[in-house]
């Protein structure tokens, strides 16, 4: 546990000094205490750090003020904890939207380079990565509608199961199979409410994700995407993601539905190619499986197929990584996301301790070289595919403070995930748990967010809807 006090002023800073800390000592609890508290009090609490907090400069600037601030508490946390930061003091998601910025200012990459170096710590690694992505950004936007466009996401809460590093609202199949009908007419009825309040614009994407979507039945997934194509103008959009998953609920017939709509770009996600690996985190199906769902695929004509890969699972290491690109390489997807490890609260590996000891191999790995060299030997692998990077995200705890990337063949970029992330357009979102985004002509972003619980959605339905109406009327 990681304590941490204000002896002087400067808290109007403490959550850009819990972002530092949770990135120096990921996995850690993180607490404020009191600044009176003596050393045996802390001791008897069970704090490992605890750490005094900086006067922050007041005679600066306010955004100098800031940076300056957050610097001198990186480099007193670089010795506390004896690392760096790939990332230095960039402690938000979005790393790529202060470049984007800059370029559409007009900076040249090498001003931009010169000044994320010294306003923000990068290595000259994660920043070449970060400028080379925001370039690609900005030349998919071009194409899109901008601020006066939006994007349709639908998300489907069900899983054949639970996967042990899983912090999003899902549900077992099997156990809520008597909730799935009532969820979808709760949903239809959302999307009969919401979507004219778009005003008759046609989405620029269309993104149906979970959970997994193929854990509906044939039937059940033909309604969806049906309900979606009379609601929406499907085939005009530029961009329609079923984000179907896990390969044990990938059959012919459920492909051979989604043929029959608009359906442009579809994800198979093995997250690594190592059966000892799935069965330790839960997944019901076998490496074979992945194969043969991803065969499927192409049989039935889907010529643009994401697959998922998270790095830093259970006793994996960067061979296994290697190992595992390899096994994909034959396939050619014509894109790969490629997910650095967060362990969250609401995940089963954070919550659970089963006597495996596979908690304690976590917090460990966060401190060695090993999650670097796993996102090297992905990026490597990805870039020997003919795929290059095209969008980027962080989580918190993430394992080497490392980043998430999304790598395409040049044209097969997955637009939904750069509009999602750079936030340049509204997202219309539906289903229990989803955040809905309006992005304002002003620049302003403002959000309603959607209930997790699936009864809770049904009976409070009205209430999602009416948040909407706020964004959009």
């Amino acid at each position: 546990m990681i304590g941490f006090y204000f002896p002087g002023e400067g808290e109007n800073f403490e959550y850009d000094v819990r972002g530092l800390l949770t990135s120096f000592f990921p996995g850690e609890e993180i607490k404020k205490i009191p600044a009176e508290l003596t050393e045996e009090e802390q001791r008897a609490a069970g704090f490992r750090v605890v750490y005094a907090v900086p006067e922050p400069d007041f005679t600066q600037p306010y955004e100098d003020i800031k940076n300056s601030f957050k610097r001198r508490v990186y480099d007193e946390l670089r010795v506390l904890s004896g690392i760096d930061l790939p990332w230095g003091t960039l402690t938000g998601i979005r790393p790529t939207k202060l470049i984007m910025q800059m370029l559409e200012e007009g900076r040249r990459p090498v001003e931009i380079a010169e000044h994320m170096r010294r306003t923000y710590y990068l290595d000259g690694e994660k920043l070449s990565l970060a400028i080379a992505i925001a370039q690609r950004e900005r030349a998919v936007l071009a194409g899109l509608s901008g601020p006066e466009g939006w994007s349709l996401y639908a998300g489907i809460p069900f899983c054949p199961s639970r996967c042990s590093y899983c912090s999003f609202t899902s549900y077992p199949i099997d156990k809520a199979a008597g909730k799935v009908e009532p969820y979808l007419e709760t949903m239809f009825y959302e999307m009969d409410q919401s979507i004219p309040l778009m005003k008759g614009v046609t989405p620029d994407t269309v993104y149906i994700g979970g959970g997994t979507p193929t854990a509906l039945s044939a039937g059940q997934l033909d309604r969806l995407l049906d309900k979606i194509c009379r609601s929406v103008p499907a085939d005009r959009v530029k961009e329609f993601t079923v984000e179907a998953g896990r390969p044990d609920s990938i059959t012919p017939e459920k492909l051979q539905v989604m043929r029959q709509y608009p359906v442009t770009r579809i994800s198979v996600n093995p997250q690594t190619m190592q059966q000892r690996t799935l069965d330790t985190i839960g997944r019901l199906h076998t490496v074979e499986d992945i194969i043969r769902a991803f065969g499927m695929a192409r049989d039935a004509g889907f010529d643009n197929i994401n697959m998922d890969l998270i790095l830093g699972l259970p006793g994996e290491t960067a061979a296994d990584v290697q190992d595992t690109l390899a096994q994909l390489k034959p396939l050619a997807p014509e894109s790969l996301t490629v997910h650095a490890l967060a362990i969250k609260r609401a995940s089963r590996l954070r919550r659970e301790d089963n006597g495996s000891g596979e908690e304690d191999r976590f917090g460990p790995a966060y401190e060695k070289d090993e999650p670097a060299a796993m996102m090297r030997a992905a990026s490597a692998g990805a870039q020997e595919m003919g795929l290059f990077p095209y969008y980027l995200y962080r989580q918190k705890n993430m394992a080497g403070n490392l980043e998430n990337v999304g790598y395409a063949a040049p044209g097969k970029e997955g637009l939904y995930n750069i509009l999602i992330m750079e936030e340049k357009q509204s997202i219309l979102a539906v289903g229990a748990g989803n955040i809905s985004k309006a992005v304002y002509p002003d620049g302003r972003i403002e959000r309603a967010d959607n209930v997790k619980g699936l009864e809770e959605y049904r009976l409070r339905i009205e209430e999602m809807i009416e948040r909407k109406r706020k964004l959009w009327l």
